[in-house]
């Protein structure tokens, strides 16, 4: 029987951090992602393949934004704008991985999915957003625009000054609305593409009915929940470096080869993992064994296909 994993490509996956984000840079750097899984595909691994939305959602909000300014064009809300991105580079994706099956003479098959993602409307994230989208705006166009929309906003210091930037919630992901259809479609060997920056955020209403979240939903907690409940054996999150670390960039940096659901607990415990980097990673590779899967993996993309790299977690330590 095929091996099942599913793989969350990071953020440098798609986008450097040193460009503007033009559709050849994107389509460049997705090809050269997408080179690294052709080990797993020979393998005869069943593949989902999940994907991160920031800088693209991010443009499409400061475009809808213009477009109202300039134009009068009425916003959309957060779900739809999760949606667009989902779609668009959902489908850069299915394109350039049919290009390099085809390349490396390999016929399969690839389908993306714009995925809803169930959270709970009642998330205490609700009642306190910290997710920062958007641009960044003056006192008295956040003044305006919170007392407009009744969007929330806080400080944002850079380099280049101070400004207001609106934050949403990020509350955690319960369910993911279309997993049989993921399912049934990845055991037929179709290579699938779904939960893109995290899913679409809705919420189940009294009635039953599926409404819209304003939210975002963090990318590696929604993979972790998709691979949890598809049964996958692995997860793998690709960032920019080859293991985890602990005291990372300091004199006493080591890097972790191995670790068990106890330790990785200990070192989450004590802050050993950074909040806006890898303490999110971490929790998602913990969720995804405590639901039954083998073994998380964090590693960089171009190092997977050698297994001495990338940091492996399992329940136990492996012999």
């Amino acid at each position: 029987m095929s091996k099942l994993a599913v793989v969350a490509l990071g953020g440098n996956a798609l986008l450097r951090g040193n460009q503007v984000g033009t559709i050849d840079e994107q389509e460049q750097n997705t090809t050269d992602t997408l080179e690294n899984l052709v080990y797993l595909i020979k393998e005869g691994y069943n593949l989902v393949i999940s994907h991160g939305n920031g800088p693209q959602v991010g443009n499409i909000l400061m475009r809808n934004d213009a477009g109202e300014q300039m134009y009068g064009i009425p916003q959309m809300p957060l779900d739809i704008c999760v949606a667009d991105s989902q779609g668009g580079i959902g489908y850069m994706i299915e394109r350039m991985l049919r290009n390099v099956l085809k390349k490396h003479g390999i016929d399969r098959e690839v389908c993306c999915l714009v995925t809803p993602v169930i959270v709970d409307h009642n998330d205490p994230a609700f009642s306190n957003p910290t997710k920062r989208v958007g641009r960044i705006y003056d006192k008295a166009q956040a003044d305006a625009l919170a007392a407009e929309k009744g969007w929330i906003f806080k400080e944002e210091v850079k380099d280049t000054g101070s400004g207001w930037r609106r934050v949403v919630p990020s509350p955690k992901p319960i369910g993911i609305l279309n997993i049989k259809v993921i399912d049934q479609l990845v055991r037929q060997g179709i290579i699938v593409i779904a939960s893109g920056g995290g899913g679409v955020p809705v919420y189940i209403d009294e009635e039953k009915n599926i409404r819209p979240a304003e939210a975002v939903i963090d990318k590696d907690l929604a993979s972790a929940l998709m691979a949890a409940e598809i049964k996958a054996d692995e997860f793998y999150i690709l960032t920019d470096v080859p293991y985890v670390y602990i005291n990372y960039k300091k004199p006493n940096e080591q890097k972790l080869e191995f670790l068990n659901h106890a330790d990785t607990i200990k070192y989450l415990e004590q802050g050993m993992f950074g909040e806006g980097n890898m303490a999110p990673k971490i929790r998602a590779c913990l969720n995804f064994i405590e639901r039954g899967g083998k073994m998380s993996v964090i590693t960089e993309a171009t190092k997977l296909e050698d297994m001495s790299y990338g940091t492996k977690i399992t329940m136990e330590y492996e012999d």
